[in-house]
């Protein structure tokens, strides 16, 4: 049986010792963190579908197109190293006759270990198509330590920024309900950047999959082939996240108060992030986070220019299939995908 280049059970530990401490607090507070993300989860959803017109293509209530777990900071790394072990079987197929020691399956998981320790302390929740359960839904993680966190940080009211960050990752749960060949596509287009490596580029793969999982330096082993399907892929991450951003904030006062200080403030925290010199700076380029900071942005202004132009309803062509979803060249020209969608 062929061997994937990660020994992912042993990345998940690996995480797990190396991600920071959470803030403290005490057990009736922690309580009522986790029993509050779970119970908002469901209405999120809800809030969602009625703003953004999507719908679970199944029939089933918006409030029930994901598995909703409340993680810890290994817990999250731990269900990360289950999405990229499923997004990453074409790489064991790959692979193939030239397989991996277990000292460079364990090298590599050391390395991917400690890219994920470190996004660990970042990340407030995600949703995960690619570990679908038996039902079809897949997961939607809420990171308790860092919400806590983070909201302590920007000194927010905290039952309104739990409901923010789940109608986030609420909108991802009903994107890829209401567009099931979304997931699919997602992985095709990953597979696809794998297929087309030469035997003699085989190890050089095998030895980058930490940098894969970090974002932006996987270029440097792409043909041009792949760098075309990465451009693609980066188009339509920009669509789902900033689709996300806009739906959590359209939800509106009368559900989250204090949603434009929300916003404000977290904006703020970003930028000062984003322009942190020195080391800071360098770990946010090999994380991929200034991508992922330019996602939000380009994402969200696709969205609002194209919406602005014809609707919301004819934004919505935007989830009827592979086709109509956007180019990178249209993420930046939005117009130039409302002629080639709607003429």
């Amino acid at each position: 049986m062929e061997q994937p280049p990660v020994d992912w059970d042993a990345a998940a530990k690996v995480a797990g010792r190396l991600a920071p401490p959470g803030p403290r607090a005490d057990r009736a507070e922690l309580e009522d963190l986790v029993g509050q993300l779970r119970d908002v989860a469901g209405p999120a959803a809800e809030h969602i579908a009625g703003s953004t017109g999507l719908r679970p293509s199944d029939g089933r209530a918006p409030g029930d197109v994901s598995r909703v777990l409340v993680v810890d900071r290994p817990g999250w790394a731990r269900a990360n190293t289950q999405m990229f072990a499923v997004m990453a079987e074409p790489l064991t197929a790959v692979v193939g006759e030239h397989r991996s020691s277990a000292a460079s399956r364990l090298a590599a998981a050391t390395q991917v270990g400690g890219v994920l320790a470190l996004l660990a302390g970042k990340v407030l929740g995600q949703f995960d198509p690619f570990t679908a359960a038996d039902d079809g839904r897949g997961r939607l993680l809420l990171v308790a330590p860092n919400i806590l966190h983070l909201e302590r940080t920007l000194g927010v009211e905290p039952a309104d920024f739990r409901l923010w960050v789940a109608l986030h990752e609420q909108t991802h749960a009903l994107q890829f309900a209401h567009a099931p060949f979304l997931a699919a596509h997602l992985r095709e287009r990953s597979a696809s950047l794998l297929n087309d490596f030469t035997e003699e580029r085989r190890n050089e793969l095998v030895s980058s999959v930490g940098n894969i999982v970090r974002g932006g330096s996987v270029i440097d082993v792409l043909t041009d082939e792949q760098r075309a399907v990465f451009e693609q892929v980066g188009a339509v991450m920009a669509l789902l996240e900033g689709h996300a951003d806009v739906a959590m904030d359209e939800v509106g006062p009368s559900v989250v108060p204090s949603v434009k200080a929300i916003r404000r403030k977290f904006e703020a925290k970003r930028d000062q992030g984003a322009s942190a010199g020195g080391a800071p700076r360098v770990l946010r380029r090999l994380l991929g986070l200034d991508t992922k900071l330019a996602q939000y942005r380009d994402g969200a202004a696709f969205v609002r220019a194209v919406r602005t132009d014809v609707g919301q309803d004819d934004f919505n062509a935007v989830w009827a299939s592979s086709e109509n979803l956007p180019t990178a060249t249209e993420i930046a020209d939005p117009p130039s995908w409302v002629r080639r969608v709607h003429g």
